[in-house]
């Protein structure tokens, strides 16, 4: 889905069959002015997309931004102020509030964890737990908080989990599999493999061909002893249980990568308010 096939959605969504308030209230060729209100700390997202909301409206609207994606903010900053039509104000306010409110939230908690192991080569990722239809937006925050995205989609990245090993038949059966059907239709896709054991790690290696290695739901002792055992052989993850309080004992094995869903599903919306300007 491209930016402006999501917003045409999320305007139908929002207005359906049009905005009887503004219809009723505002004459069409009323012109305003507004500007987009920083009510607490964090690290700003989504400008981007509100400007391309705005442009979408009314692409001639004027669109001056004060602080852009990834500044980090405080409260009574201003973040953009628009000058366009009054009818293209109201209809944009609520999807930009909405998009800009939850992406600052994930940047900012995203900022939060990346800061707390910033003394380790440890990286932080997201999952695919999003929400349906706004994952590119909820991904793009964590990278503008200093995250990496993992995969996409179920589409860019190989990821054999408990239930493709259970269902398949075992670990070596998935891996073999696997690497014949990328070879059969010329695909050219990294390899994770889930673990949940040192005796699974151990038969991941002696198989070969896995580029990642998923440490599931591991003790920071067991992580350790894993990436030990691994030794460069393929890159590693930790993934399960890890939260703000535990994740420096994570990060201090040596761990390639930590996996933390909850930079997405939750994370708190950031105060934002669109008010407007009044001659």
């Amino acid at each position: 889905m491209t930016t402006n096939e999501f917003i045409a959605a999320a305007l139908k969504e929002d207005m359906g069959t049009g905005d009887v308030s503004t219809l009723a209230s505002i004459d069409p060729s009323a012109a305003g002015r507004a500007v987009l209100k920083i009510k607490e700390t964090g690290i700003l997202a989504g400008v981007a997309l509100a400007q391309d909301i705005f442009k979408y409206l009314e692409p001639d609207a004027s669109f001056v931004i004060h602080k852009k994606d990834g500044d980090a903010v405080t409260a009574g900053e201003t973040a953009f102020e628009v000058s366009a039509r009054v009818h293209t104000i109201l209809q944009a306010e609520r999807l930009t509030l909405n998009c800009m409110q939850r992406m600052s939230g994930i940047a900012t908690l995203t900022h939060r964890y990346v800061q707390k192991i910033a003394a380790y080569p440890t990286k932080i990722l997201d999952t695919r737990k999003t929400t349906p239809l706004f994952r590119a937006f909820e991904k793009e925050a964590v990278t503008i908080g200093g995250g990496m995205n993992h995969r996409m989609g179920l589409y860019d990245m190989v990821m054999l989990k408990d239930n493709h090993i259970d269902f398949c038949g075992g670990i070596e059966k998935a891996i073999e599999k696997t690497r014949q059907y990328l070879r059969q239709h010329n695909l050219d896709l990294k390899i994770e493999v889930e673990t949940r054991s040192l005796n699974d790690v151990q038969r991941v290696l002696n198989a070969g061909g896995a580029d990642r290695i998923m440490l599931d739901n591991y003790t920071p002792e067991m992580l350790a002893e894993a990436v030990s055992m691994i030794a460069g052989q393929a890159e590693t993850e930790a993934s399960g249980g890890i939260h703000l309080d535990n994740i420096v004992s994570y990060a201090a094995t040596g761990v390639d990568f930590i996996s933390v869903g909850a930079i997405i599903h939750h994370a708190v919306s950031m105060d934002l308010s669109l008010k407007a300007q009044l001659a």
